[in-house]
């Protein structure tokens, strides 16, 4: 039997947004990050291809506390009103020239939850 892509993308895709609804306020986390708690360590730009469709079908997943490897607020292309970086002022999380501050300290690594 030939596998099914279609099939396999949403279950990429959902097993992503439950990573994502675990980012604590406050913290934030990584494409890479994501895609290494799969154990697929080059996949980061799905991740964020799946974070683009949720972000796209109005989700109600914390998808603003996904930032790129160097705390960069990358995603922040796709946002409108409220803006990614006013979703993490909200949560706390600091945020100057679209860099997260003390990324370091905040960051939040999914293979510890999982």
């Amino acid at each position: 039997m030939a596998p099914n892509l279609a099939s396999d993308i949403l279950n990429f895709y959902q097993q992503v947004y439950e990573i994502v609804n675990l980012v604590p306020k406050g913290r934030v986390t990584t494409y890479g990050a994501i895609a290494k708690a799969f154990g697929t360590v080059r996949s980061s730009r799905m991740v964020g291809m799946a974070l683009v469709a949720a972000h796209d079908t109005d989700c109600n997943l914390p998808i603003h506390r996904v930032v790129n490897r160097n705390g960069l607020l990358t995603g922040k292309i796709h946002y409108h009103r409220p803006t990614m970086q006013e979703l993490l002022e909200a949560d706390g999380v600091r945020v100057i020239n679209d860099q997260v501050i003390d990324f370091q300290q905040i960051f939040w690594d999914p293979l510890s939850e999982l």
